[in-house]
């Protein structure tokens, strides 16, 4: 494996690690990470997604993003509504119950983040925000062609 191959492999490592852990600790205070991003999503669309909207972002069958959504329908954290101009399609929001639902996890999630970030300096932080900018160029110039 040459040096550019084992950052990549770092990196991945550092982002698998911290993504299972962080599902870990939610799981262990009744929450689930997978719930949690697609209502954080749906919060920051106001009311403008789709379900093939969730799947496109986060990669996913449409089948998967269905059946989660009906679970967050049923546990009355999602609403469907119908597309005014295409009937077929269903407009999705999250609802107070959702909104309470992310909430509760914030903080949870705001400790982990703070916690494996504050293991950098500032310098270094700022140093990584540099990196990490550079790299998401670099991804949507390949993106691109």
């Amino acid at each position: 494996m040459n040096h550019l191959e084992a950052l990549f492999a770092d990196l991945a490592r550092v982002f698998l690690r911290s993504h299972r852990l962080l599902d870990r600790r939610m799981t262990a205070e009744g929450a689930s990470l997978a719930r949690t991003k697609l209502l954080l999503y749906l919060e920051g669309q106001e009311g403008e997604a789709r379900a093939a909207d969730i799947a496109e972002f986060f990669g996913l069958a449409p089948r998967t993003v269905t059946e989660a959504l009906d679970g967050l329908e049923r546990d009355g954290m999602v609403r469907r509504e119908p597309d005014p101009q295409d009937r077929r399609v269903k407009r999705l929001s999250i609802t107070e119950a959702g909104t309470a639902a992310t909430a509760a996890t914030e903080p949870l999630r705001i400790a982990l983040v703070e916690q494996i970030f504050g293991a950098l300096n500032v310098e270094e932080q700022r140093q990584l925000e540099v990196i990490l900018a550079k790299l998401v160029v670099a991804i949507g110039e390949q993106e691109a062609g």
